[in-house]
């Protein structure tokens, strides 16, 4: 029986992931991407689910050029990477906060 916040096959809490994965989002190495994947993770992943997890999981390993020009509008997005997650950092926008 797996509880609300483990999922099934993992030790990891839900919780715990999710942090993981916003120092993630803020450690890119581009500080442009850093800014935008971070306010990003902080704004959504809170709310995520294990599958949006996943996904967002997936999107974290792709290149740094190849999500700024599909956020950009530069480069259509590819099927393969056409998902809810995708489709919501596409439709964020980051705004600086104060001393940002």
């Amino acid at each position: 029986m797996s509880d609300e916040n483990t999922p099934s096959g993992s030790s990891e809490s839900l919780e715990n992931r999710r942090k993981r994965l916003i120092f993630r989002s803020w450690h890119r190495g581009m500080r442009e991407m850093d800014l935008l994947i971070g306010s990003f993770a902080d704004a959504h992943v809170p709310e995520f689910d294990h599958e949006q997890l996943d996904r967002y999981e997936a999107l974290l390993e792709l290149s740094d050029p190849d999500l700024y020009n599909w956020y950009a509008g530069r480069e259509p997005l590819p099927a393969e990477h056409d998902n809810d997650v995708m489709r919501l950092l596409i439709q964020f926008r980051y705004t600086p906060r104060m001393g940002s």
